[in-house]
């Protein structure tokens, strides 16, 4: 590991390349990468980014926002097999079919769809700034929200908007049981249970803090209780033991019987050490748009980047 890990080190200084990885990555990873963020502050640093060359551990629409953000770099994803459930559920064609049914509607999407998507869109958001988003659209128009459902719901009960909802579902937040938490709880009653907003409504309705990736790493580093039961994806919990080394920290239990008892995304783990090496060395898989469709998919998340 060492060894290649020098390789890699290497290869990022020879072509001025900057990693980036989301909080869902391999520990080891997320240990390598220059900046490790959600989907809100990827976006920030790939926009803001001077190295010529880009490597986006995440997934397919994380290094496509990349590019749309700093068309003028090379962006590397490196594995293109690396999707997300959600965006798969939403098709730029089906969403554009969609939304012509409610023509007098504003469209929000959440940031986990594609560049196609995103272009029919009139606002991005993530999971970090979506009340504040929602809260920006006038209390006169409606709203539609692709294509996360529960995040939707979600939002529906923080803000009283009426919105109509794709039906999509992030398939490590819908992952989650009940039955399972309550025995977890029984084994330790002073735990809290923290959700990311993706679960579906039986998780949140029992979590005592809703919040997106980097709201939930900040309950736990800053709150004084000890023991923590956490619903989202399993790849956090190594950011968040780094912040918060005294606290237990304890994965959610998914309906399946993982060997680590968790839900992990098996999109995200699709990235590894020996592919981000191979994509370095030679310059691919390279994420590569359109131009026109760069350029339409800019504004909905420029939009969501003002509201900064």
């Amino acid at each position: 590991m060492e060894e290649l890990l020098e390789k890699i080190h290497q290869l990022k200084q020879h072509y001025n390349a900057v990693i980036l990885a989301h909080y869902y990555q391999d520990p080891a990873i997320q240990d390598l990468a220059d900046f490790v963020g959600d989907s809100l502050d990827l976006s920030r640093k790939a926009r803001d980014s001077d190295a010529e060359v880009i490597v986006f551990a995440g997934v397919h629409f994380m290094a496509e926002t990349a590019k749309i953000l700093n068309p003028s770099k090379k962006v590397l994803l490196p594995d293109l097999d690396a999707g997300c459930s959600l965006a798969d559920s939403c098709t730029g064609k089906a969403f554009k079919e969609w939304k012509m049914q409610y023509p007098d509607h504003i469209s929000v999407t959440y940031i986990n769809c594609s560049a196609e998507v995103k272009a029919e869109s009139d606002w991005v958001c993530t999971s970090a700034n979506a009340l504040k988003v929602i809260q920006a659209i006038p209390e006169d128009k409606q709203i539609l929200f692709a294509p996360d459902k529960n995040l939707g719901n979600y939002l529906i009960k923080e803000t009283g908007r009426n919105m109509v909802l794709w039906n999509g579902e992030c398939m490590v937040h819908k992952a989650f049981s009940m039955e399972k938490l309550m025995k977890l709880w029984q084994q330790y009653p002073a735990a809290r249970l923290i959700a990311h907003p993706e679960s579906e409504d039986h998780v949140i309705r029992v979590a005592e803090f809703i919040g997106s990736t980097s709201a939930l790493l900040n309950y736990v580093q800053d709150s004084d209780k000890d023991t923590f039961i956490v619903a989202t994806e399993h790849g956090i919990l190594h950011e968040m033991q780094r912040r918060a080394p005294e606290k237990l920290l304890i994965p959610a239990p998914s309906k399946d019987n993982n060997s680590c008892a968790c839900s992990e995304c098996a999109f995200m783990k699709m990235n590894t050490m020996e592919k981000i090496y191979e994509c370095l060395l030679h310059g691919k898989p390279e994420i590569q748009l359109d131009e026109s469709l760069m350029k339409s998919a800019l504004r909905p998340i420029e939009r969501m980047l003002s509201l900064d």
